[in-house]
């Protein structure tokens, strides 16, 4: 089963800091883009836009001390490029301006921004600001997925995830392999329960288990919690006890329920069921 479906400037302190960083700007290598641009990376870039520059660390929500400047300098930088127009809609969403950030998503979308075609999709989706129309996100989606963005593929299939397999598994699990080579935890972690499950492909415990180790060497909870059931079973490769529960520590520590249960269940492992076979409770020692 494919489970799913990521302070304020005082005036002269302001100048300050915009001035050193036009300056740091001008000295640097992206002197071929305006000043309003990279003003723009600083404050709203997304760490996970296949747009944003390598050099540009990005964050994942925009600081809300920082909305109105973000909004000042991508507003300006919007005019020429799509990155922006995307890291607008960002702030506006921080901002509270619904229907701002919705222009300016779908403004990015028309210019081919996948990422914008993905938080677009997320609102219609989920009816978030706009009318609830999954058609519609299933398309954004679907370009985001085949533009390459992994969060298109992966909430591509989030959205297929209603008991069941993706309308197509085979389709989907081609476009989480290509997003998996791209180092996305969340579509090498999707990729892994196809491959784990044989949906889309034939079924792979070991290709799984090395899916699920990648992404959870990047803090991802479920692969965690999937390499601690792997690890404690054997499944795919060695069995280990003891890295089970690491693991498991580790995605429990990240809020993943499952794999408190699994530890809750190693804490205490004599089950007490009634005489039908129903659990009743466990017993700790």
């Amino acid at each position: 089963m494919i489970r799913r479906f990521d302070g304020v400037f005082i005036a002269s302190g302001c100048s300050i800091v915009l001035s050193l960083l036009v300056i740091a700007w001008s000295g640097s290598s992206a002197n071929s883009q305006s000043a309003d641009l990279v003003l723009c990376d600083r404050l709203a870039a997304d760490p996970s836009d296949p747009d944003k520059p390598a050099d540009v660390k990005g964050a994942r929500e925009v600081d809300p001390a920082d909305v109105a400047t973000a909004i000042k300098f991508c507003k300006v930088a919007s005019a020429s490029s799509r990155r922006a127009l995307y890291q607008l809609g960002r702030a506006y969403v921080v901002n509270r301006q619904v229907p701002e950030a919705i222009a300016a998503f779908r403004k990015a979308a028309d210019k081919g921004s996948t990422s914008a075609m993905v938080e677009l999709g997320v609102m219609l989706a989920t009816g978030s600001g706009v009318g609830k129309d999954e058609a519609q996100a299933r398309k954004l989606f679907e370009r985001a997925a085949e533009g390459g963005n992994p969060r298109g593929v992966t909430n591509l299939a989030a959205l297929d995830d209603n008991g069941g397999a993706p309308a197509d598994p085979v389709k989907a699990r081609a476009l989480l392999a290509k997003a998996a080579e791209g180092n996305s935890a969340d579509a090498q972690y999707q990729l892994g329960m196809m491959t784990a499950e044989g949906v889309g492909g034939p079924k792979d415990d070991a290709a799984a288990r090395v899916l699920f180790e990648k992404a959870a060497a990047q803090g991802h909870a479920g692969a965690l919690e999937r390499m601690g059931a792997f690890a404690q079973s054997g499944r795919g490769g060695s069995q280990d006890t003891a890295a089970a529960k690491t693991y498991y520590e580790k995605a429990a520590a990240l809020g993943n329920e499952e794999a408190k249960a699994a530890l809750k269940r190693a804490e205490c492992p004599f089950v007490i069921r009634d005489k039908r076979g129903n659990f009743v409770t466990n017993l700790c020692f």
